[in-house]
């Protein structure tokens, strides 16, 4: 079992014929994700690394029954390529791209409102069930079939947490990267309700950072559900200096607010182990797996 993504997902990939189209999609072939097509108007028709082009999303839904899209299209267009995907209904949507201007994004996101679709990202490592199904940029190297979800903001840290967690043999449900820009689809608190749901999800990794209110919200929502499962919650950025631009568009931070302090308080005070650092997070989710 897994959220989002799984061995019966048929990915279309809209822009697989560009340079970073063409790497990642031959990648997720050889991991074995079952990518049916990818999309490139005015291309319709043609093969390319094997796998059929069409002309519009919708075109790939109905000829190759695709459920899934992975966006791999440069910033200045990558807002229409999810909007085309949100109003062909497709029930799944991976944004890579990143520096998309959060105007787009806002454009976007009204487009997502009341819509079939999960959008993921814009500027994510993707979604990936190891063993099944890979969306996205990040390194399968360590990653190993299991019960822990996890959810961030940061790729490499995942990259990081999946090794250690693999190294004390917790594999992972569905690992999925939410993003670091402050306009994005869903976020940690789908992320919790999609693993609570998951009867083979056994616990959840949050790792989160200064900036934004995704960790706060994601501490209301633990608080006001009672959460059923033990959640591991890391926020970095707690050395950050003060008013200093940070690399994730999302880490910017209003009047004092977001910062590491309160958020860790936050998730503390809803009932997650708040760690300090990347190398507790596996120690401590293997702790609360004994007493679970």
């Amino acid at each position: 079992m897994s959220i989002l993504a799984n061995a019966n997902t048929k990915l279309i990939v809209q822009g697989m014929t560009g340079r970073s189209g063409t790497f990642y999609t031959d990648q997720a072939i050889n991991y074995g994700t079952n990518v049916v097509g990818g999309v490139r108007p005015g291309k319709g028709g043609k093969n390319h690394i094997g796998r059929p082009v069409f002309n519009t999303v919708g075109e790939a839904m109905r000829e190759a029954a695709a459920n899934a899209s992975m966006i791999m299209v440069p910033a200045h267009n990558a807002a229409q390529a999810m909007i085309e995907a949100i109003e062909a209904e497709m029930p799944l949507i991976v944004c890579v791209t990143e520096r998309i201007p959060v105007l787009d994004m806002v454009r976007v996101k009204d487009a997502l409102r009341g819509s079939k679709s999960e959008l993921v990202g814009p500027n994510s490592q993707g979604v990936l069930t190891p063993g099944a199904c890979k969306i996205g940029v990040m390194s399968t190297a360590d990653a190993k079939p299991g019960h822990i979800g996890i959810a961030s903001r940061s790729a490499s840290l995942t990259s990081e947490v999946v090794a250690s967690l693999s190294s004390l043999g917790l594999g992972q449900s569905t690992t999925v990267g939410i993003g670091g820009d402050p306009v994005h689809g869903i976020g940690f608190v789908r992320c919790l309700e999609l693993f609570m749901a998951d009867p083979d999800t056994h616990g959840v990794v949050l790792i989160g950072e200064i900036g934004g209110s995704e960790e706060e919200q994601a501490a209301a929502f633990l608080k006001a559900q009672s959460y059923e499962k033990p959640v591991i919650a890391l926020v970095v950025g707690r050395h950050a200096p003060a008013q200093r631009r940070m690399g994730h568009a999302g880490t910017l931070s209003v009047f004092g607010s977001g910062n590491a302090v309160t958020k860790n308080a936050a998730l503390k005070a809803a009932g997650a182990s708040v760690v300090e650092n990347v190398v507790s997070v596996a120690p401590a989710m293997a702790d609360a797996m004994v007493r679970a």
